[in-house]
């Protein structure tokens, strides 16, 4: 008989598709203004966070995330000092950041403060990033931050968590746009860019990467293995006005920092970049198409 009582969480990746999650019990439940928040506890991920039924991310593999983000356009980019991150209410983009001295100030925009209030209760080992006096959390919407900002940001990052309800705002080719303006003239934006592996992903994919190529003359996008993303393997926008991801990326000064991590390396960083064949038909096809 198993040592575990028999409750499952099934996290819905498509109308087809449902993984289950054993749970042990359930930590927390909240409705904010934008979405309900639940907390659970697992035997293989640890604590694991939902909004609206989906995983958002868990103790056992949101370090690979936070990690993909940050360290890949800090291996490339040669002097970033403002950092923008639209969303990262859980404080991992945060922490991966502090990680650069040089950085001076780092501005997180997520406009749901009961999530930023329940992540720091229950994934502190995320949320210490916000306890660096460089970070600064504002609880707003994120397109209307950016909006008429002007050559501020070395890199922006966008941790929103999808392209649909109240973050659907940061999909929109204004806002890629808003993004290009708010960068300085070498500047980087990283965004998450779903899965295309489910057809029904499939089109978000595209307009994303469709509306990236078009904004920045460098767009390029890689990808990592997530056990808790829709069907493990998600991937990552870099859209640059100046550096390209692998030309500009420079492994001996990264490696000379020292930084400790569980999953980027710079041998990574370059396999990160080389994709599927049916992934890079994707791209191609939407690149080649008209406007």
């Amino acid at each position: 008989m198993s040592d575990y009582p028999d409750i499952w969480f099934n996290d819905r990746q498509t109308k087809d598709v449902q993984v289950g999650v054993r749970v042990d019990r359930q930590l927390c439940s909240r409705q904010s203004d934008y979405q309900r928040i639940d907390v659970f506890e697992s035997p293989a991920y640890g604590k694991f966070l939902t909004l609206d039924g989906d995983i958002l991310f868990s103790e056992a593999d949101e370090f690979i995330y936070n990690e993909m983000v940050v360290h890949v356009p800090m291996a490339v980019h040669p002097h970033v000092s403002r950092v923008l991150v639209i969303g990262g209410g859980d404080g991992g983009v945060a922490r991966e950041l502090t990680n650069y001295p040089e950085i001076e100030q780092v501005d997180v925009v997520e406009p749901d403060e009961l999530f930023v209030e329940i992540c720091q209760e229950y994934f502190p080992e995320a949320a210490k990033g916000f306890e660096d006096p460089r970070v600064q959390i504002s609880y707003q919407d994120g397109l209307r931050f950016i909006r008429g900002r002007t050559a501020e940001y070395d890199l922006i990052i966008n941790d929103a968590t999808d392209p649909f309800g109240h973050t659907e705002g940061l999909f929109t080719r204004e806002f890629y746009g808003n993004c290009y303006q708010a960068l300085k003239d070498d500047g980087i934006m990283v965004y998450q860019h779903g899965s295309p592996f489910y057809d029904e992903d499939e089109s978000s994919f595209r307009a994303m990467h469709r509306k990236a190529y078009r904004s920045f003359p460098i767009s390029r996008v890689y990808g990592a293995h997530i056990p808790t993303c829709s069907s493990g393997y998600w991937m990552f926008g870099f859209a640059s006005k100046k550096y390209h991801p692998l030309n500009d990326f420079d492994p001996a000064r990264w490696n000379a920092r020292g930084i400790r991590t569980e999953y980027y390396t710079t041998n990574l960083h370059r396999g990160a970049f080389m994709l599927p064949r049916y992934v890079e038909d994707i791209l191609e096809q939407e690149e080649k198409r008209e406007r």
